[in-house]
């Protein structure tokens, strides 16, 4: 029988994030709060560890006026998990993170970074 061994897996991506909003200012601001809510979220629930905001770029301009911004918001998030070794470890947290990113609604998900692990103590 295989000991498991308990990994902390993070990721690094960018979700775009599409809304109204009077300026560049407002839109990088509300689209970082609306991320950042639905990060809690996933944490709230176990779907996540840890998951954070670092930042938000305009994406879009609107076009023509009562167009929207698409605004990239730049995040880094965290799963636990227990592996045999390091390679499930990392593609197990891979999958999760995954799909906890998808079950939030979050839209245009785009991975940074491969997925990075280290052992929890």
């Amino acid at each position: 029988m295989e000991t498991e061994t308990t990994y902390t897996v993070t990721r690094e991506a960018t979700v775009r994030y599409t809304l109204h909003g009077g300026s560049d200012t407002t839109a990088r601001e509300e689209a970082a709060d609306e991320v950042a809510g639905r990060l809690e979220a996933l944490t709230g629930r176990g779907d996540l560890t840890d998951g954070q905001v670092a930042g938000s770029q305009i994406h879009e301009h609107p076009a023509a006026p009562f167009e929207p911004y698409t605004v990239s918001v730049s995040i880094t998030v965290a799963v636990t998990v227990d592996a045999p070794d390091a390679e499930r470890a990392e593609r197990a947290g891979a999958r999760t993170i995954a799909d906890a990113l998808a079950a939030s609604e979050l839209d245009s998900v785009s991975y940074t970074s491969p997925p990075r692990f280290s052992e929890t103590a």
